[in-house]
């Protein structure tokens, strides 16, 4: 699953609190961004094998849900070539959030992993403070994210006075039930990948230890250290080599790349 590079952080369950509605100031991007991402496996005897592609883009068409403008986010994963032999992958997330307050309102998912499939469309009340799925009706607390709405809510953050193993909480829900996640910072970093050479900013997104993850901290995600906050690279170690999900092309971006290093690119 694509996305989980993103959203695999759900897995960590915790309590949400209520929180009050307040304005968000968002530099970070505006309608019309598409950013394009390559899935792939890479380690010294193989090299880089690609699995898939991933795109998010934010629709340049203004949008309202009950009178409120929001921002339509399309996320969508395939895998390609020899994968979709044995495991073909199609999913595809909608996120209707709040142009001021950056929040969701409604949530739109259709996965298809191999011989798995699931649908779901949310619908959040802000106002009476529940969420109706196909599924189930059930309370959540002022302000509550989806998986997708959460992503863009946290590239909004003002990220300056981070220190080095500082923790950052993220509420969404999901599957019916509400989550929280710690993402730890790490510090700045330099990522070179096929776009050139990057200044970032490295987190580490908590997930719960079991069956898939003996640590709860067991990937890195480094994103660029400007206004735009791009996710340059995700990566997950394996027993040899590691998963990636490394940014290839961008576009519609609020503000010039900054964090790319002159006469590397």
């Amino acid at each position: 699953m694509f996305f989980c590079i993103f959203f695999i952080f759900h897995c960590s369950v915790l309590s949400v609190f209520a929180q009050p509605y307040k304005p968000v100031k968002n530099e970070a991007f505006i309608r019309g961004e598409k950013l394009k991402f390559r899935a792939y496996y890479d380690s010294y005897i193989t090299g880089k094998v690609s699995a898939g592609i991933a795109t998010l883009e934010v629709d340049h068409k203004v949008k309202q849900i009950d009178g409120r403008n929001v921002y339509h986010i399309i996320g969508e994963g395939r895998s390609k070539g020899a994968f979709n032999w044995f495991f073909k992958v199609e999913d595809r997330f909608e996120s209707f959030v709040d142009e001021a307050y950056m929040f969701s309102w409604s949530f739109i998912r259709r996965t298809h992993e191999g011989d798995y499939m699931y649908n779901d469309d949310v619908k959040f009340n802000q106002y009476s403070g529940t969420a109706l799925s196909t599924r189930a009706n059930k309370k959540i607390p002022e302000g509550t994210q989806d998986v997708l709405s959460a992503f863009y809510y946290a590239r909004t953050f003002n990220l300056s006075d981070l220190k080095p193993g500082q923790n950052i909480p993220i509420p969404f829900y999901l599957d019916d039930s509400l989550y929280i996640s710690q993402i730890q910072y790490m510090g700045k970093e330099e990522v070179i990948t096929d776009l050139g050479r990057f200044r970032c900013l490295r987190f580490k997104p908590m997930v719960a230890t079991g069956n898939v993850f003996s640590q709860p901290y067991p990937m890195d995600v480094w994103i660029t250290d400007d206004e735009n906050h791009l996710p340059i690279l995700a990566k997950s170690d394996v027993i040899v080599g590691s998963v990636k999900l490394e940014l290839i092309s961008y576009s519609g971006l609020a503000n010039p790349v900054k964090s790319l290093v002159p006469g590397n690119k």
